[in-house]
């Protein structure tokens, strides 16, 4: 299966603290490409059920939603858990954020708990996606098998606040302590076909630490990143964005094994490179995001990687 195939843009991933109903009533302003509405970490315990009644309330109201919505919902062994799920469901979020998520067996229990929802409402089966967090060292080391848990699943999302305090260590802007979890998410995201979307940087002064963190995610092969402050849209849509010489290299690509196929063979040179179906591969991808995110006017023919045209 080719995971760009049904790829939606989540670049940036904006959390919206669901017991503050000033920002809830932005929500339809801001530029980011997801919102994730927030019952976990940013709501005290004293003010879980109001916020839970409060989104609720939102969700009813907001009909013509802009951007995907996620609700991060509390684990579910907590008392709050099943009782967000009663509540948010009926609303029609386009999925839920799992956080904590440390086994297959959570996300099984959720995908159970959605199917049966979706049953009753007559829905059909598989509406509500998936986004687990990674956040401890146990969810890193079983990040491959929490991965393959569900269909629903369109992403793993990194967690960095929790994962260092279950390390034990400090979380630094530059991040060392960091990296190997980073790829452990990444290496399990990709090799089930999802997305994979990084931790918030919470220095929300700092731009440019906030830029040089999101160009290494890039790197890494992230695909997004969460975010606490609509301030940092800019820069990660910046970093998430193809380049001009990128889209440009890429459709060069495109056209070099266009020809190659003409003339009987899958290799060809492009500027005295070999251009092969790893290049193909990766220039598709750029071609692909260009599309969504309207830099380009044309979707890439899958044919192209493929060979079948």
């Amino acid at each position: 299966m080719n995971p760009m195939k049904n790829l939606r843009l989540r670049r940036s991933m904006l959390y919206v603290p669901g017991n503050m109903p000033s920002m809830l009533q932005n929500i339809p302003l801001f530029r980011c490409d997801a919102i994730i509405i927030d019952l976990e970490d940013g709501v005290s315990y004293a003010e879980k059920d109001a916020a839970r009644i409060l989104v609720t309330r939102y969700l009813e109201s907001y009909k013509d939603r802009r951007q995907e919505v996620l609700v991060r919902i509390n684990p579910l062994n907590t008392k709050w858990g099943h009782n967000d799920l009663k509540a948010i469901l009926p609303t029609r979020p386009d999925g839920i954020r799992l956080p904590m998520a440390e086994t297959p067996e959570a996300i099984r229990e959720l995908d159970a708990a959605l199917t049966r929802y979706e049953a009753e409402a007559g829905l059909e089966n598989g509406h509500f996606l998936i986004l687990p967090s990674i956040e401890t060292v146990k969810g890193v080391l079983n990040a491959h098998d929490i991965a393959n848990a569900s269909k629903r699943l369109i992403g793993l999302a990194f967690g960095a606040e929790d994962f260092t305090a279950s390390m034990g260590v400090q979380r630094t802007n530059s991040g060392e302590e960091l990296f190997h979890a980073r790829t452990q998410v990444v290496w399990a995201a990709k090799a089930a076909g999802l997305q994979a979307i990084d931790t918030i940087f919470a220095d929300v002064g700092d731009m440019e630490s906030l830029r040089r963190e999101t160009e290494l995610v890039k790197k890494l092969g992230f695909t997004g990143k969460c975010m606490v402050n609509p301030r940092q849209i800019d820069v990660i849509h910046e970093v998430f964005s193809p380049k001009r010489e990128e889209i440009d290299y890429a459709l060069k690509v495109v056209e070099a094994i266009k020809q190659a196929r003409s003339l009987g063979t899958g290799v060809i040179s492009l500027n005295g490179k070999m251009v092969d179906a790893p290049v193909v591969r990766r220039a598709v991808n750029v071609l692909r995001t260009a599309y969504v995110q309207g830099l380009v006017e044309e979707d890439i023919d899958e044919n192209v990687v493929y060979g079948s045209e």
